[in-house]
């Protein structure tokens, strides 16, 4: 059971005549039909533990580049936040892997101050730290909004930054599962990258050519000291965590490889049952 597959996404775009001012997609927080997931949601069973890569864009305030901001759990207001730049970006991993189970695996949360204040960013997974797959993102927006204007989330869909502070943006694994990409495995994630888009509309979605897309992507731009995406936090439903490394006393002889295969199977069993 899973929220959506690519397939599906593909066909909503197919179903609309183009851009309007209100979209097709789940609305804003506290609204019937939002996807949005609170900070307190009890299906959150991990937060990022480690900052692999933060490369941010210029522009960006000494105050808002501390990628440590992105750590633990989702804080829900404006100020506990690492900045992305203009297509700046930030590699997280999660002290285990990331697999696709039922419904949304992971959520991304922002720090809007409203509904309608949004800075997006692209969503990528990887199994290996260098093979990165991007979530197909979708925006209807018909102009630019400027640097202080309004983004109606009903027109968005598959960009972070879709909900106000205190709820994240959730993401399906699920949407890759038949894809067969070399070197990647939904069940297997351990790192995810995120990227901002700059706003100004030179960056483009995934809306099918069939329905007139792509489209440009716009949010609030431009902005200034807190520039582009500012991430609180990723939050993850479903974490296979990493094994603890147990290093024998001196006086312990170390096991055959053969030996070490042997003690590892019970596990690889009771991960199989667990998942099943």
């Amino acid at each position: 059971m899973r929220t959506r597959s690519l397939a599906s996404l593909v066909a909503l775009g197919a179903l609309a005549s183009g851009p309007a001012l209100a979209g097709p997609f789940a609305p804003a927080a506290g609204q019937p039909g939002s996807t949005a997931i609170a900070k307190t949601n009890g299906a959150i069973s991990g937060w990022a533990t480690q900052v692999v890569s933060y490369q941010p864009a210029s522009g960006v305030d000494p105050a808002w580049r501390d990628p440590a901001k992105a750590l633990g759990a989702a804080v829900g207001d404006a100020f506990d936040i690492v900045s992305l730049g203009n297509k700046g970006s930030i590699t997280l991993s999660f002290g285990g892997t990331l697999y696709d189970g039922p419904g949304w695996d992971f959520a991304v949360f922002e720090n809007s101050f409203n509904p309608t204040f949004l800075e997006f960013a692209f969503v990528e997974v990887s199994s290996n730290g260098s093979t990165f797959v991007r979530f197909p993102a979708f925006s209807l927006t018909p102009g630019p909004v400027g640097g202080f204007g309004a983004v109606d989330p009903t027109n968005v869909d598959g960009l972070a930054g879709k909900y106000q502070a205190g709820y994240g943006t959730p993401f399906d694994l699920g949407l890759f599962a038949n894809a067969n990409i070399p070197g990647f495995d939904v069940d297997a994630v351990t790192h995810v990258r995120l990227v901002d888009v700059k706003g100004d509309g030179s960056e483009r979605d995934n809306w099918p050519a069939s329905a007139g897309g792509s489209n440009p992507i716009y949010d609030v731009y431009p902005t200034v000291g807190s520039v582009g995406f500012d991430l609180d936090a990723i939050g993850v439903r479903y974490l296979d965590a990493a094994p603890p490394v147990v290093v024998p006393p001196p006086s312990t002889p170390v096991p055959a490889p053969g030996a070490a295969l042997l003690a590892l199977a019970p596990l690889a069993l009771l991960r199989r049952r667990r998942r099943a």
